[in-house]
């Protein structure tokens, strides 16, 4: 039976019954593709599909996908990588015990079948390989790890993965392999794509451990322009742009900055294109140095703003407008008084190599330039066209001192909480705690939110905004950096309208959540 559910006002989320239906499912809206659908993110039951609302609603969507017949084979690549494993693995023989058998025989069923990538998620790389012995059907671990190895080979329900960089996990330890699943210098950096074909050999005791998938930038050439030098770099400076789309086949979600609008909004007072990167500054306690003369905007986070010059002589300067800094200038962007995140955009743009399409740092998945530090020269290139913007008045950004209420829509897994839960979710004020940063906030309030249902759910897409509720019954809003696939019910998500908004709350902020509209499936 089909069902779609609501992600957001620009989501929704098809439900299936199988893993089957679903690669059935998505092999016919790939073969004839919906108009205003933007990605397609399959997972082992669902398809979380982004569409563009101006171009199509959700419930004409929902009615052109119930029609897609889900008969249609989804076909193989003909590509098959063969992958090396030392079955030594931490969790081998408590596999074996469970399945009632020895750990010669789990190494046997695991080699002696083949398998297939159906869906790629939860990190760059990782890959869900299905298709395998259907003898190997082994739960994930009551209590994740923290950190589990890079190259670490693994079992959990009926599918079979390769963790491509160190990184928490819940699943079954049955060996590791060198064969790096993620590396930026191959053409296409995910080793296993959708629809390849996968068979592990047996290699115990002749594989080494492989190393961490790092995403390094590729070296500049040499700069002989304006620069900005890093002085501090604060909490976190990151580069940011509008994001990498259309990377969920690598399990790459976009990123980009969090409060988009702030971006924009920089780069047009300096006269750049809308989207070039920018630095995203948390909570201010940065400083730079300008190499040259350079014309530079701040916005997002309210705050001191400070400009000293060569001979020591400190003046304040406004946000949200163009200013110019002398050669030997220093600027400094203080502690915010409203809001948490400052972007810094320069005239011209940084001279910063993009990777997979965009200079986007995304911190879960290590992909991008890496955060600034001390020391650093930030090239600046030449002039771009464009005249620099008059000084705009900026919104309004949340303080300590106020209640944020963020815009909801309910879904896509409501129906999973019980009644007073999901009032609860709405009437309690929930406190934005320090483990926060751009995967997600984690937030606490007085009393959890209780499951009406509380069977493990398969791993699933998630979107950007997506509030996820753990066991604890805490729940995490999703950020830019959050995986693409995640394992618990999703109770509603932020509003595209009040995105950038969430993405500037404050830790130790209070929030209140606004349902706009009742849960309910989407008929066709």
């Amino acid at each position: 039976m089909m069902r779609c559910l609501p992600v957001n006002l620009d989501a929704l989320l098809v439900e299936l019954d199988d893993l089957p239906q679903t690669l059935a499912l998505l092999a016919a809206l790939q073969a004839e593709p919906l108009d205003g659908v933007l990605e397609l993110v399959p997972a082992a039951r669902t398809i979380l599909v982004r569409f563009r609302p101006s171009a199509v609603s959700a419930r004409a969507l929902a009615t052109a996908i119930a029609g897609r017949r889900l008969d249609r084979a989804a076909e193989r690549a003909g590509t098959l990588v063969e992958i090396e494993v030392d079955y030594r693995g931490e969790d081998l023989d408590e596999v074996a015990r469970m399945l009632g058998t020895t750990r010669e025989q789990v190494i046997a069923w695991h080699t002696g079948s083949e398998y297939t990538v159906a869906f790629t998620g939860f990190a760059p790389g990782f890959a869900y390989l299905s298709g395998g012995d259907p003898r190997l059907l082994v739960p994930r671990r009551q209590t994740p790890r923290t950190q589990v190895p890079a190259g670490s080979v693994a079992l959990a329900g009926d599918f079979s993965a390769v963790y491509p960089q160190q990184s928490p996990g819940g699943w079954q330890l049955i060996g590791v392999t060198a064969t790096p699943m993620w590396d930026l210098a191959r053409p296409v950096p995910a080793l296993l794509q959708p629809g390849f074909r996968v068979r592990f050999v047996d290699a115990t005791g002749r594989t080494a451990r492989v190393s961490p998938a790092v995403a390094e930038v590729p070296s500049q050439p040499a700069h002989d322009g304006p620069a900005l030098e890093v002085l501090r770099p604060g909490l976190q400076a990151l580069f940011q742009d509008l994001g990498r789309h259309g990377q969920a086949g690598q399990g790459v979600s976009a990123s980009g900055a969090l409060d988009q609008g702030a971006l924009r909004a920089a780069n047009r007072l300096v006269g750049n294109a809308p989207g070039a990167a920018a630095l995203e500054i948390v909570d201010g306690g940065f400083a730079l140095r300008s190499h040259g003369d350079t014309v530079l905007a701040v916005t997002g986070a309210e705050g001191p703003l400070t400009r000293t010059d060569a001979g020591g002589l400190r003046w304040p300067l406004p946000r949200h407008a163009a200013v110019a800094l002398a050669d030997g200038d220093h600027l400094e962007i203080g502690a915010p008084t409203a809001g948490l995140r400052a972007y810094l955009a320069v005239r011209g743009g940084f001279g910063v190599a993009p990777v997979l399409g965009s200079c986007a740092t995304d911190t879960l998945a290590k992909v991008g330039p890496a955060p600034l530090r001390a020391g650093e020269r930030l090239p600046v290139l030449a002039t771009a066209r464009g005249v620099v913007g008059a000084p705009e008045l900026p919104p309004a950004l949340p303080t300590l001192q106020e209640t944020v209420v963020l815009d909801v829509v309910p879904g896509p897994r409501t129906d999973w909480f019980t009644e007073d839960a999901i009032a609860l979710f709405a009437a309690q004020t929930w406190t934005v705690t320090p483990q926060s940063n751009r995967v997600g906030l984690r937030l606490a309030g007085e009393q959890p939110l209780a499951r009406s249902r509380m069977e493990e759910l398969p791993s699933e897409g998630t979107a950007l905004g997506a509030i996820q509720v753990p066991a604890s019954g805490q729940p995490v809003l999703f950020l830019a950096d959050h995986p693409l696939t995640g394992g618990y019910p999703v109770i509603a998500a932020v509003a595209p309208h009040h995105l950038d908004l969430a993405g500037q709350i404050p830790i130790g902020a209070r929030i209140r959540f606004n349902p706009i509209r009742a849960f309910a499936p989407i008929e066709p």
